[in-house]
């Protein structure tokens, strides 16, 4: 087993120490001591073999009131040592070979300067971040957290002197006792309003230096490597958001919440923008400027730049003021030319003050906070992340059904009404209202409530600035219908200009069908006007791996995409493929490189678009140095999968993996659909129903109020499974895929592995998700939690995981998993000894709960407790 490097494992054993400290003087000796056993006996749980009777006879001793204070030592342990971690992560990175400079200078010599020039100036990653239903970590201490790591950070100075060195472990001390004092646990759950400020803040604290800063990087190395910068306009990214836009499944997201978080976006823009412009007014002193600068402003100016900026701050200052009184609920008007409404507005004068600083001989000067703040409005627009709608596509389906019973239009292709209507009436009657110049929706007409809210979505959209909204995105889009039916929506709701429309395949089934569906709209002569040879088409992770399982899920996403990029091609349609990841293996997450290098050939061509869930936003943009390293890390993926993608799959593969993805399909199914005694077994061994208890995300953990496993969303369905150490979303099935393949087509397989960086990927996070499965973990809460008469589909179940680890050990010819990755090997097992008692502190609440109807408040908290350390330790949730 190897090692923690040694400035991570200082790190760790430092706030463990200060941990320590903080545990003794609050909770005292008696506490301290059982924690400190607790860990030297968890240390001895190692290996398949290894008895973990020794630890479970300890916390049998652990008394009622001592519960809660071990469980939330050993949670905030794994807190503080995923800072350590991502501070040690940040660290190296920025120690190491630039890999977007190396990649740079590889392409030169392929491509050429010039093209590859070009290509970079082209680039555009599109950015969505979303609510995490099951982010478990309270605001505050987020907060907290960030400031460990600027502490940890700054020890790292080699030129510190011994009290700068003692104030730092000082403030550590303080920051982990104020984490101690406070609770971890949110009482109320948060809006979408408050997850949209969330949103709002990441982009105030870490995205906002770290965007123009990363962009001057690149922009560097470009002039260095290909002769020539970036464009002035040139913007890599593009931020957007789901947060109060998402109304799929949550009542919660309504118009009024929608208006209210553009408004806020709108506000929090303008202050910030306030603040860059009167900052550049008081560098901009010099009084060189062009004539056409000069132009614009009376006779005899001596500070042209700061007076030309004048009525923008002006602009930005009536903004702020706008917003602010429409939030506080007043209600008052505003000229759209006296506010912010499109980037040109204050781009213009930028780029006018830019062109005449050059012309002065002043580049450097022009180059400085000027470009940074170009750069921020190119990428960050008037409302910081343009707002994507989404809704199911049955909504729509409801509201015209309502319609066509109003309007009395059963004598329609000779059927009923517009759900009764086959896909072709249903085309039908939409292109011709689409084409038609008269309204279609009667005066009086008034449906359900649920209708109302859709049309009320839909006016909001049509009222507000184009720049503030992004797209209309279908959850469950099976047909064209879906997609025209939106566009009618809004056309009949005044919206003046068109908004693209997103269909979302998520199900096999969708996955499937999504070639032929925008096969047959892209045939449209309406619709190809509507859309402009533009076109964004989500692929959905989640559900389709929770429908099929990953393998099958996974190979339907890929042809999907291959399908998609050839028929785009052929109708000349500049198409870009909306990746609908989450943050677990399970729901398409994992490692950006890996994800981009294992995309079809041909799907990127520069332009991709990916959604970050609240969990990943933290982890990947939090602070500034972890922000520029992933950004960094986002470009080069990029430019890696648009420059040099790998070859098409050989026949054979494609042939072996279309087999594999039907046995792992059917093994799935016969489980969790087939099997009668999978829903208990599933929600007796898991907290699922416990969940609940946890203020999560303002989002319900179920689609529909009623049903069962099948309407669960795929994030708790995941956060469940990872709880009891199982992770079976993220691998059942595939054993049985890979044994077949191993016994049939032994050579074929092994050359997957070895040459196709598709299935690469796959089986190596395959093997990082057995790496944070644990057989004896899981074999407990069954033991303890199930009904003796459905443990066997556990044992089961245990012994296909068992299974394909040796088959996983096989095939990459290794001893041990995670072997190619000894740091997350070596992280792994020093979170055991403290993520197995509070799993076994977890099953011991939950069965005195079940049993008894309810306990204590102090252990219900501790309940809570144990899910969040869980996460924690496993890096992940949902």
């Amino acid at each position: 087993m190897a090692q923690l490097p040694h400035s991570l494992r200082d790190n760790v054993r430092l706030l463990g120490e200060l941990l320590g400290d903080t545990l003794l003087k609050h909770e005292g000796p008696k506490i301290f001591k059982k924690v400190e056993d607790i860990r030297t006996q968890g240390k001895h749980v190692v290996g398949e073999s290894a008895d973990a009777q020794g630890l479970l006879t300890l916390l049998s001793s652990v008394e009622d009131h001592e519960v809660l204070p071990i469980t939330r030592s050993f949670n905030q342990f794994l807190n503080l040592a995923n800072i350590a971690e991502q501070e040690f992560s940040a660290s190296v990175e920025a120690g190491t070979d630039d890999h977007l400079d190396q990649l740079l200078v590889k392409q030169v010599a392929t491509l050429g300067k010039d093209e590859l020039a070009k290509v970079v100036n082209s680039l555009k990653i599109e950015l969505v971040l979303t609510a995490h239903p099951t982010e478990v970590t309270r605001r505050t201490l987020i907060h907290k957290y960030d400031k460990i790591a600027d502490s940890l950070s700054s020890l790292r100075r080699a030129d510190l002197l011994p009290h700068e060195i003692s104030q730092e472990q000082s403030n550590l001390s303080r920051l982990i006792e104020e984490i101690w004092t406070t609770d971890e646990i949110r009482n109320e759950r948060p809006t979408a309003v408050d997850e949209a400020r969330w949103g709002f803040a990441v982009i105030e604290s870490s995205l906002w230096q770290a965007v123009p800063d990363f962009i001057r990087h690149l922009d560097g190395l470009s002039r260095k490597r290909l002769g020539k910068g970036l464009a002035l306009n040139a913007a890599p990214f593009a931020f957007y958001s789901w947060m109060g836009g998402d109304r799929d499944g949550n009542p919660n997201v309504t118009h009024d919440v929608t208006e209210k978080v553009l408004l806020l976006g709108r506000w929090m823009a303008a202050s910030l923008y306030l603040k860059d412009i009167k900052s550049l007014a008081g560098d901009l002193s010099m009084s060189a400027a062009s004539a056409e600068l000069i132009a614009q402003l009376p006779e005899g100016s001596k500070t042209p730049y700061r007076d030309i900026l004048a009525p923008v701050a002006s602009l930005l200052e009536n903004t702020v003021s706008w917003a602010n009184d429409k939030l506080r609920g007043n209600d008052v008007y505003a000229a759209s030319n006296t506010l912010l409404t499109e980037r040109a507005q204050v781009l213009s004068t930028l780029e006018l003050c830019h062109r005449s600083l050059c012309e002065q001989g002043l580049e450097e000067i022009a180059n400085g906070p000027l470009t940074d703040c170009i750069r921020r409005f190119n990428c960050f627009g008037i409302n910081l992340v343009p707002l994507d709608i989404r809704q199911d596509g049955e909504r729509h389906v409801k509201v015209l059904d309502e319609l066509t019973q109003y309007l009395d239009m059963p004598e329609y292709r000779g059927k009923g009404s517009y759900i009764e209507w086959d896909e072709d009436a249903r085309q039908a009657f939409l292109l011709e209202q689409l084409e038609s110049k008269r309204p279609l929706f009667p005066r009086n007409w008034r449906c359900s409530d649920d209708s109302q809210e859709v049309l009320a979505t839909c006016r909001v959209i049509a009222q507000e600035p184009e720049e503030t909204l992004s797209q209309y995105v279908i959850s469950m889009a099976q047909q064209p219908s879906d997609v025209l039916a939106v566009s009618l929506l809004l056309k009949e709701c005044g919206m003046t200009w068109n908004m693209p429309v997103v269909p979302l395949f998520e199900t096999l089934d969708d996955l499937d069908r999504a070639p032929s569906v925008m096969n047959r709209l892209w045939q449209m002569h309406w619709y190809q006007t509507y859309s402009a040879g533009h076109q964004t088409v989500m692929i959905g992770y989640s559900d389709s791996a929770k429908d099929a399982g990953k393998l099958a899920a996974t190979w339907a996403q890929y042809k999907a995409q291959e399908q998609l990029v050839k028929i785009a091609d052929k109708y000349g349609v500049q198409l870009v493929l909306f990746h609908g990841r989450g943050g677990t293996v399970g729901r398409g997450g994992g490692p950006v490189e890996k994800a981009m290098a294992s995309q079809p050939p041909g799907s990127v061509k520069g332009v991709i678009r990916v959604t970050e869930q609240g969990e990943m936003i933290r982890y990947k943009f939090g602070r500034k140095r972890v922000a520029f390293k992933s950004l960094s890390t986002y470009v080069t993926a990029n430019l890696l999968a648009t420059l040099a993608p790998d070859a098409a799959p050989k026949p054979e593969w494609r042939e072996l993996i279309e087999v594999m993805s039907k046995v792992s399909l059917e093994a799935y199914r016969a489980v969790v659909r087939g099997h009668p005694d999978f829903v208990p077994y599933f929600r007796s061994l898991t907290p699922e129903q416990e969940l609940s208890k946890l203020a999560l995300g303002s989002r319900p953990a179920k689609r529909k109020a009623t049903g069962g496993v099948e309407s669960l969303r795929a994030i708790p369905w995941v956060f469940a499974w990872m709880q009891v150490r199982l992770n079976l979303p993220a691998w059942l099935g595939t054993g049985q895929a890979l044994k077949h393949a191993q016994e049939e087509y032994p050579e074929t397989l092994q050359d997957m592995l070895v040459n196709w960086p598709f299935f690469e990927s796959f089986m190596d996070l395959l093997e990082m998700v057995l790496g944070k499965a644990d057989l004896q973990v899981s074999a407990h809460y069954e033991s303890q939690l199930v009904d003796p008469a459905v443990r066997p589909l556990g044992q089961r179940l245990r012994g296909d995981l068992a299974e394909l680890g040796e088959i996983i050990l096989k095939l990459k010819g290794q001893d041990n998993l995670l072997d190619h990755d000894p740091v997350l090997q070596s992280t792994l097992s020093v979170r055991k000894p403290y993520v197995d008692p509070l799993n076994f502190l977890q099953v011991e609440l939950l069965k005195r709960e079940r049993k008894a109807g309810s306990i204590s408040a102090d252990l219900e908290r501790a309940l809570k407790v144990t899910m969040t350390g869980i996460s924690a330790g496993m890096r992940n949730t949902g």
